[in-house]
């Protein structure tokens, strides 16, 4: 695994970084295997990219997006750091199992680190088996188990 790894690449997008974002959009499009996705225009990305409270990474393998994750900055009221929240990380099917989605989160949780955040915490679904065995392996700080309620609101 670790011959593979060292040619994987981790950068931090920019606002000038629109067509890798696409790129990971479609990424996730597929591994997720959203039905019936469309991905929003170009304005609406670029808007994303240029938000303070929005960072992606992305792993790249000569220069291609092999996976990738967002994460949102969460200002809180109990401390004065702030917490991030890992949204969506996935690994484009043909490069999993080659230690990137290890990488990618090894590389987040030092960046958050250094900029003075208190936790870095992401949700998976039980049934989900695959992302709770991937971040059971991340080594976490904690695991905590919670039923997670969602409201639709515009159908």
């Amino acid at each position: 695994m670790i011959g593979k790894e060292q040619h994987v690449k981790i950068i931090k997008l920019q606002e000038e970084d629109l067509g890798r974002f696409i790129e990971l959009v479609k990424l996730f499009e597929r591994v997720f295997e959203r039905e019936n996705f469309s991905i929003p225009g170009s304005t609406y990305l670029q808007k994303l990219l240029k938000r303070p409270d929005f960072d992606i990474f992305v792993a790249l393998k000569n220069d291609i997006v092999t996976g990738g994750l967002t994460i949102y900055a969460l200002e809180q009221y109990y401390s004065e750091k702030p917490l991030a929240y890992l949204y969506d990380i996935a690994v484009d099917t043909p490069y999993q199992r080659q230690g990137i989605g290890k990488k990618l989160m090894e590389e987040v949780k030092m960046y958050y680190k250094q900029k003075g955040f208190e936790e870095l915490f992401v949700q998976a679904e039980k049934t989900d088996e695959h992302a709770v065995d991937f971040y059971r392996k991340t080594h976490p700080s904690g695991e905590d188990h919670v039923v997670f309620f969602t409201y639709t609101l515009n159908a």
